[in-house]
């Protein structure tokens, strides 16, 4: 047998990707499950050509899915590798132009979640065989630079494969990065279209099976014996369970640190699920969207343990929610950078492995019994105000968003997933809804991205068909993205689709109003005769869209037929959407910490005058943590 195999550059990226694996705790996993699609001058007749050459049927070696908008592939690939763990990841291909210049988004948001998924962008020629062909960039003083070069500060990895033979060590470079438990986030992969067709003699060492192992480092052992003896002189530590805590499958290691020490534990938007929300020492999300238990208890806490968290400013309340003069803060986390912020003592670590080792440091240790009474009353008095926020209406007439929540909650099953990432229902949701097992609560918060529900849906259907699948999703993030929505009905995937009509952008309608701006441009409204958007609502029919794209469509009027809607959707084998017109009146708890978003200094508005007035008390409690 010939040493070399001879293939185009794209039939033998497509052999590479089909050969690469993840293996963690003796699991192996693929580590590109499959490719999303949409083909241009610029990709159809290189990752094209080989996509078809190397087969698509149920053993394709890279299985293909049709996308309709190339940011949506992304944050379907997003969806699927935050549903497996980052364990397993799918790539894009797009061509060049405004193909790839739509995957900047879906990038940003990719890495700033640590996800993994990996971008093959079609390029400029590299042989430049006349400049310019179709859709290239001309900058006058740089030859070298594409459209592609957007996506570099939003990628991991960027490489440009300018020769066959530099696609060895660039193929090679991106697995590393995108099986890096720390590293990972969108791996970029650019990809002339002339290089694509050209064919090279590949060694055949190139395409055997390769095995990323994703390790699980354990935390230094001094600074472990520091950090529990900190913990064990804290009178009122909080643990603050991140996103880590799901990447590692670090549940089980969390559950037995908290029944051995009593520490109660409280969430952010991608930590919720970390704990079941009936487990005695669960308070419910922290932050600006958090619970008031959790609010109260991280601002007495004299020690913050994060395990897994980036410390957002959500989760930090600007740097204003913990506020003992003499707090203190251990953080556990996989990445360095992470784990040194705040000042805290940094256990770089592993979650699962950190968790383990911290619980060991601490035998023997529990937190006092006065302080374990008084969360469990704060838990007893927040699930009040759950359970009054989310009750069915009675008297008939438009359900509430909470209302809309309650329902939902009462209709889906334990393993069912929620996807959800902008608009006024994270909000809600993070306060409302109760995760009864770890993957429920998908929330992409990290960049909070109208658009990713309907997508991340259909990425999440991907990784766990057994699960039933949910998206919700307001009017205003409808139609920034509904197109994916074919794609459901082509793939047979029954996703269901949540749709809630509030005739505009609730959360900054509210946000605009308490920040002086009077709730402008947050409105879907005609416009007045004096030129506002202050008229009647547009007559949208957004039920009638999602139908028309291949959708069923169950219309909910009142608590009671929504119900019945969502039982009907979750029974259905086929994508289906719910729609409901909400009462717009707020109904949801207020938010129990601060959020800096800068107020007008100057102006002569009486709304502004007194949000400024506001700002300046709230600002005031800011911090730095030193």
């Amino acid at each position: 047998m010939s040493p070399t195999l001879r293939l185009t550059v794209a039939q033998a990226l497509v052999r590479f990707l089909a050969a690469q694996y993840t293996e963690r705790d003796g699991a192996r996993h693929r580590l590109i499950d499959s490719c999303w699609g949409i083909f241009g001058h610029g990709n159809v007749a290189g990752l094209g050509q080989a996509l078809v050459e190397s087969g698509q049927g149920p053993d394709a070696p890279l299985p293909f899915h049709q996308g309709r908008n190339e940011q949506a592939m992304v944050h379907a690939a997003v969806g699927f590798a935050r549903q497996r763990d980052r364990l397993s990841a799918q790539a894009v291909t797009t061509s060049i132009g405004p193909g790839a210049t739509n995957l900047v988004t879906g990038a940003a948001l990719a890495t700033i979640n640590r996800l993994p998924v990996l971008l093959l962008p079609g390029d400029t020629f590299a042989g430049r065989p006349a400049d310019p062909v179709l859709q290239q960039l001309e900058h006058p003083g740089a030859g070298d630079i594409s459209v592609n070069d957007t996506l570099r500060p939003v990628s991991r990895w960027f490489d440009r494969v300018h020769r066959p033979e530099a696609l060895i060590p660039a193929a090679l470079g991106a697995m590393r990065v995108l099986a890096d438990p720390v590293e990972t986030g969108a791996v970029t992969l650019a990809l002339p279209q002339d290089v694509q067709a050209e064919a090279y003699d590949w060694p055949r060492a190139f395409f055997r099976e390769r095995v990323w192992r994703v390790p699980r480092p354990a935390p230094d052992p001094d600074a472990l014996a520091e950090a529990a003896a900190v913990v064990r002189a804290a009178r009122r530590p909080l643990l603050i369970a991140g996103g880590g805590v799901h990447h590692s499958g670090a549940h089980d290691a969390l559950r037995a640190l908290v029944d051995a020490t009593g520490i109660p534990v409280a969430t952010t938007q991608a930590g919720k699920g970390a704990l079941r929300h009936d487990h005695p020492a669960e308070v419910g999300g922290v932050g600006h969207t958090g619970t008031a238990v959790a609010a109260e208890l991280a601002r007495s806490a004299d020690l913050v343990i994060g395990v897994g968290t980036r410390f957002t400013d959500f989760t930090t309340a600007s740097h204003s929610l913990f506020a003992d003069p003499a707090v203190r803060f251990v953080h556990l986390n996989i990445a360095s950078h992470d784990a040194h912020k705040l000042a805290a003592l940094p256990l770089v670590a592993d979650a699962r492995t950190g968790l383990r080792a911290l619980t060991g440091a601490l035998a023997g240790h529990r937190v006092p019994e006065a302080y374990t009474a008084e969360y469990t009353e704060g838990r007893r008095r927040w699930a009040e105000v759950v359970d009054a926020a989310t009750a069915p209406r009675t008297g008939g007439g438009p359900p509430t968003q909470p209302q809309v929540i309650g329902a939902l909650a009462a209709a889906v099953g334990d393993e069912d997933v929620i996807i959800n990432a902008a608009g006024s229902l994270p909000g809600d949701l993070h306060k409302l809804w109760r995760a009864r097992s770890p993957r429920q609560y998908h929330l992409e918060y990290g960049y909070s991205c109208m658009g990713y529900e309907i997508p991340a849906a259909i990425g999440v259907a991907l990784a766990a068909p057994e699960r039933a699948v949910w998206a919700l999703v307001g009017d205003g993030t409808y139609l920034m993205m509904p197109t994916e929505i074919v794609t459901a009905v082509q793939e047979g995937l029954p996703i269901k689709l949540v749709l809630v009509q509030n005739h505009g952008y609730a959360s900054i309608g509210g946000l605009s109003q308490a920040t002086g701006a009077e709730r402008f441009g947050t409105d879907y409204r005609f416009r007045a005769p004096d030129g506002t958007f202050t008229g009647a609502p547009l007559p949208v029919d957004l039920a009638a869209n999602a139908a028309s794209l291949g959708m069923r469509v169950l219309r909910a009027t009142s608590g009671d037929t929504l119900r019945e809607a969502l039982a009907a959707a979750r029974a259905a084998e086929v994508p289906v959407a719910v729609y409901v017109e909400t009462d717009p009146e707020p109904a949801a708890p207020a938010a129990p910490a601060w959020w800096d978003v800068p107020v007008a200094q100057t102006a002569t508005r009486p709304a502004a005058v007194a949000a400024r007035a506001g700002y300046e008390r709230e600002a005031a409690a800011r911090r730095r943590y030193l």
